[in-house]
């Protein structure tokens, strides 16, 4: 899969679901840099170390995911990007496709053996 930075439109969507800069302290760093960063590495799966610089800091990238993810602050966005794709008309559920995989269970000898408690191991 080839990454593409954010443009203008998708960065302009996202910004009011983000939570606001410190008012005290140290601002965050660019907001936009960083979730490019954090984009670039989970479409690529590049290593966080191996993040091109002009993304700033990979620590700074794997916090904010870290951090944003505990907050539920990419749940939200994705919300969001689901509504909206509703009101566009972009996205219906008229059609549904559920796929499912099927592991096959252990052999009927080897079950035998399987036990819920250590008592039954003995």
């Amino acid at each position: 899969m080839n990454f593409m930075e954010l443009s203008d439109d998708q960065s302009s969507f996202i910004r009011p679901h983000l939570p606001p800069q410190p008012k005290v302290g140290r601002k965050r760093a660019n907001d936009r840099q960083t979730i490019n960063a954090i984009l670039y590495v989970l479409i690529t799966g590049c290593r966080w170390r191996d993040i091109p610089r002009n993304y700033g800091s990979y620590v700074t990238a794997w916090k904010r995911l870290k951090r944003w993810s505990s907050e539920g602050i990419w749940t939200n966005i994705l919300i969001e990007i689901r509504n909206n794709a509703y009101h566009l008309g972009e996205l219906s559920l008229d059609i549904v496709s559920v796929d499912s995989s099927l592991v096959d269970s252990k052999k009927e000898e080897s079950s035998l053996s399987i036990t819920a408690t250590r008592k039954g191991r003995e």
